[in-house]
């Protein structure tokens, strides 16, 4: 492209010198010559006065005061007269070689004045070697200015080769590089608009497949408790059946998450939700996570308002609620306790303990990404907020010591509710 550049502009600028040079070297040498034929017809128009001046103050002409007076002419000057007058001054120039102009008055006087021709032919080709001077020194200005253009378009090209390769290389960063030229710096916003919009999709990528590692991390490890009391259970033919029975729900929630996920990284989760039982969801999370909690010595229990109806997704509440019991069981102490209210603007479903609490420093970053107070992932709160959003909902944490999060959802339709309690689950 450079050599392009150059070769275009050079040819650019030759036919423009010689667009202007010709017509000015042919109009300059006209001149020139035209000068010196008017400097000899004025020299001979003046010879003729001063002659007649001459004759009229009867003053003789002095030949040598004529040629210093007239340098380099040769002068011929004639009389009427008996006999007829004759005056030579200078030497003649070569045949063939001279610019001759003449002069005549009405008495009789005549002038001739001749120059060599040569002198003003040398005069022509010194202007001439002038204009291909300039013309030469023009050509090199333009030369000089396509390098100088041709780096200023080749180099910023380069550039952005550059960053579209890095772009096809799997790097996504934006370069923020402009080049003060509006086409290229037009490309160049472009790249870094996709260069942002591919960090963006690697990132959710990145993020969907840390987020489903994490989301079914969960129901792998009731499905892996309920094989457990299976194979623990062997002699026992009506315990196997119902731990198989529970194995099989684990499974189909493993489906369910699944299911989840996918619709996550579509962005279609607005569109399922839909009024569910809560009841239904709380039941099944509190009879699959009972038995964990008392294996860990502690209580799992479920109190608050009954048949309340909320706007969600089975699998994404599903989700929610055993994040905040996992997160309980890990971090949390004493017993867990699930307390479903209701008003006229939430449904809210709060989970307790009575453990240490939120540290302070932690308290108004829990729900980051990668924030963790017990070397978890720090992923799990962060998904239970995306899934609660998604539904239209909202999670927080509304105490800190003991630690409480409030689970709040748009309600259903109002149906008749009544207030129970349940003892340990």
């Amino acid at each position: 492209m450079r050599r392009r550049l150059l070769s275009s502009t050079l040819v650019v600028a030759v036919i423009a010198v010689l667009l202007l040079g010709v017509p000015l070297g042919i109009v300059v040498s006209r001149l020139i010559v035209d000068e010196a034929a008017q400097e000899l017809r004025s020299e001979a128009t003046r010879l003729v006065g001063e002659v007649e001046y001459a004759r009229i103050q009867e003053t003789p002409l002095d030949p040598q005061q004529l040629e210093q007076k007239y340098p380099d002419r040769y002068i011929q000057i004639y009389e009427r007269g008996t006999p007829p007058k004759a005056t030579i001054v200078g030497t003649a120039p070569p045949s063939g070689h001279q610019m001759t102009e003449d002069a005549q008055s009405e008495s009789g006087i005549y002038v001739r004045v001749s120059r060599d021709k040569d002198q003003v032919e040398q005069d022509v080709r010194a202007r001439l070697l002038l204009i291909v001077a300039l013309a030469v020194a023009a050509l090199a200005v333009a030369v000089g200015l396509a390098i100088v253009q041709s780096r200023r378009l080749t180099l910023p090209l380069r550039d952005l080769a550059k960053i579209a390769g890095r772009l096809g290389s799997g790097d996504a960063r934006p370069s923020k590089h402009r080049y003060g030229i509006p086409e290229l710096d037009r490309v160049a916003e472009v790249l870094d608009r996709s260069a942002t919009r591919i960090s963006d999709l690697l990132t959710r990528e990145r993020e969907f497949a840390t987020d489903a590692s994490h989301q079914l991390r969960t129901p792998l490890t009731g499905l892996t408790m309920r094989l457990e009391e299976i194979v623990a259970a062997a002699d026992h033919p009506e315990v196997v059946r119902e731990e198989g029975e529970a194995a099989i729900v684990q499974a189909e929630r493993l489906t369910a998450v699944i299911d989840e996920l996918l619709a996550a990284a579509r962005r279609q989760r607005h569109a399922q939700a839909e009024p569910i039982k809560v009841d239904e969801i709380l039941d099944q999370q509190v009879t699959e996570w009972a038995p964990v909690f008392r294996g860990a010595g502690r209580e799992l229990l479920l109190e608050g308002m009954r048949d309340l109806e909320a706007l969600a997704s089975t699998g994404g509440l599903g989700q929610v609620v055993a994040t905040l019991l996992e997160n309980s069981l890990r971090h949390g102490g004493g017993t867990t306790t699930v307390t479903t209210t209701s008003s006229d603007n939430y449904v809210v479903i709060e989970v307790s303990d009575h453990g240490p609490g939120i540290p302070d420093e932690l308290a108004g970053r829990v729900f980051e990404r990668n924030i963790s107070g017990g070397g978890g992932t720090g992923l799990g709160l962060t998904l239970a907020r995306a899934l609660t959003a998604a539904d239209g909902g909202r999670l927080e944490l509304v105490r800190r010591r003991p630690a409480t999060f409030a689970l709040f959802l748009r309600p259903a339709e109002e149906k008749g509710r009544t207030r129970v309690v349940t003892g340990p689950a």
